[in-house]
């Protein structure tokens, strides 16, 4: 006994105009293809071109690097150095 996966696909019949269909007959006769890969050749190109399904080319973070936020805020400290930021924090209060 074998285990044997079945791929199925489905049959979509669909019409071309005039155009399209010399267009499609160009492609087939100048890539040497037949009518399925001409078709899912240009699906692929056309998916690819309008970047569907794919991730973004600028990450949030990269934007986040090219904003110029200036100083900061009121913050005295990063926060790695929290402990010696309240330190500074309490003593300026303290001072006053």
């Amino acid at each position: 006994m074998t285990n044997e996966v079945v791929m199925m696909t489905t049959y979509q019949p669909f019409f071309l105009d005039e155009e399209a269909e010399q267009a499609l007959q160009a492609i087939m006769q100048i890539a040497k293809l037949n009518q399925s890969d001409a078709l899912k050749q240009a699906l692929m190109f056309l998916r690819e071109h309008l970047n569907i399904n794919q991730t973004p080319a600028i990450k949030p973070f990269d934007i986040y690097k090219q904003l110029d936020l200036g100083e900061g805020g009121y913050a005295i400290a990063p926060a790695s150095q929290a402990k010696e930021g309240v330190k500074t924090a309490l003593q300026r209060k303290l001072q006053r």
